[in-house]
């Protein structure tokens, strides 16, 4: 499958260690709140700046809209974070894939919260994947092909309930038609062994995290 619309989220918690391919076939690119302010520092034309902005600097949205983006404005008394009002706005740009930006710096829970909100069934339709600091993130929903290095660290994570029938090619320690129950280590620290690996659910969601795809740590 040819995926031809892909809309970047900027999101907050600081830097982020994004590959510069995962950018260049961007149709929009969407901030969530002070997510602006990394957009602003990796040199993205910021299309539209959404949130209640209780974050982003009044510099940082004088600066989206010099530059011919929009901003909507929610109030902070909302039902939603600024994430995933940013993901919906994606999905009303006609995204066929969302690539999430976010830092790994800031406070847990936003983190956390970030990543479990990347298997939504609200964003099924779409293939997502993320970068949080250095490690990237996968949702798979069927049938994924993975790429690293020999030797790069990949874990899998059921999300939202049981995953079944967890099948695995390229990986250290392959999986066949297996479970993955949510809570569960079993899926820490496989490993790649060639450099294309496929990660397949028959049912269920699974988040696939390349904790290191630069290189630049090493384990404890």
């Amino acid at each position: 499958m040819v995926i031809e619309r892909t809309v970047v989220v900027v999101a907050g918690g600081g830097r982020t260690y994004v590959a510069p391919s995962e950018l260049t076939d961007a149709v929009a690119v969407v901030a969530a709140d002070i997510g602006v302010a990394e957009g602003r520092r990796l040199g993205l034309h910021v299309d539209l700046l959404v949130g209640d902005l209780d974050s982003a600097s009044p510099d940082d949205v004088r600066w989206v809209e010099a530059a011919g983006g929009s901003v909507i404005r929610h109030p902070r008394d909302k039902d939603a974070t600024d994430l995933e009002l940013a993901m919906d706005e994606a999905l009303v740009l006609g995204a066929e894939r969302i690539v999430v930006l976010g830092g790994a710096e800031g406070r847990l829970d936003h983190t956390l919260g970030n990543a479990l909100i990347l298997g939504s069934d609200r964003y099924a339709a779409v293939h997502i994947d993320g970068w949080f600091g250095h490690a990237s993130v996968h949702v798979v929903r069927g049938r994924r092909e993975l790429h690293g290095r020999p030797g790069e660290l990949l874990s899998l994570f059921a999300l939202g309930g049981v995953a079944r029938g967890v099948t695995t090619q390229g990986l250290r320690w392959p999986l066949a038609d297996d479970v993955l129950e949510p809570g569960s280590g079993r899926g820490v620290s496989n490993e790649f062994v060639e450099s294309t690996a496929v990660v397949e659910v028959a049912e269920g969601v699974v988040l696939a995290v390349r904790p290191d795809p630069d290189g630049e740590r090493q384990d404890g």
